[in-house]
């Protein structure tokens, strides 16, 4: 059992009874949310801005943390994929890393601070998703339609919007709105309140949307 819980932001937990990973960690006080309450064996960070990079917040002693490249931790494999924060090769904000990872055989793409859809080579190196983790908010990263678009090329059976709007966040991004009105005419929209339970045979066939909230 694969459980997943929403931290606000870019940051998730994923987590079986062997295994702690979190994604994007925040430390809450640098973007007016609540902070993540939770310690990581492994750590993936797409990007060295403040919002995405806080791994004090969730590490211990023995935390691995990856900020690029292939490698395997704790029976996790973990792929990155060089992309750009902007729509000029980086040179407004610099690389993002694409991670691919593999948990109990549930494939999960987290696209961290994705500014730009990315070309036809890396979407092939990225190969099929289970589960794929879009930013969605704009202003920093693709925009609502932009993540949509990417999310057809993908077709992972699980969407996971990100990095949007809620309540109390500083950051000027838009919410998560405007994408499930774009989505909900392509695939079924399921709430799933801050976490989630799931096994391999629990994703669906078709493909789903899964908002979480704070």
């Amino acid at each position: 059992m694969i459980t997943i819980v929403w931290h606000g932001h870019s940051c998730f937990e994923i987590s079986n009874e062997n295994v702690t990973l979190v994604t994007d960690p925040h430390d809450g006080s640098s973007i007016g949310i609540q902070p993540p309450h939770v310690k990581a064996d492994v750590v993936l960070v797409s990007h060295d801005h403040y919002d995405h990079n806080k791994v004090k917040a969730v590490e211990k002693e023995t935390t691995t943390v990856v900020k690029g490249g292939d490698t395997t931790v704790r029976d996790i494999r973990v792929a990155s994929y060089i992309s750009y924060h902007d729509k000029e090769e980086g040179k407004k904000r610099g690389i993002n890393n694409i991670f691919t990872f593999v948990v109990d055989g549930i494939t999960f793409c987290h696209l961290g601070d994705l500014g730009h859809l990315p070309d036809e080579e890396t979407l092939s190196a990225i190969g099929q998703v289970d589960v794929l983790f879009v930013p969605v908010g704009g202003v920093f990263t693709i925009d609502s339609r932009e993540a949509l678009a990417l999310c057809k090329k993908i077709k992972p059976r699980v969407v996971i919007p990100m990095h949007y709007r809620v309540s109390g966040l500083s950051l000027p991004i838009e919410r998560v709105e405007e994408f499930l009105e774009l989505a909900k005419k392509m695939c079924y929209i399921r709430h799933v309140a801050n976490e989630i339970e799931i096994d391999h045979e629990d994703l669906p066939e078709e493909h789903e949307v899964w908002v979480f909230t704070l």
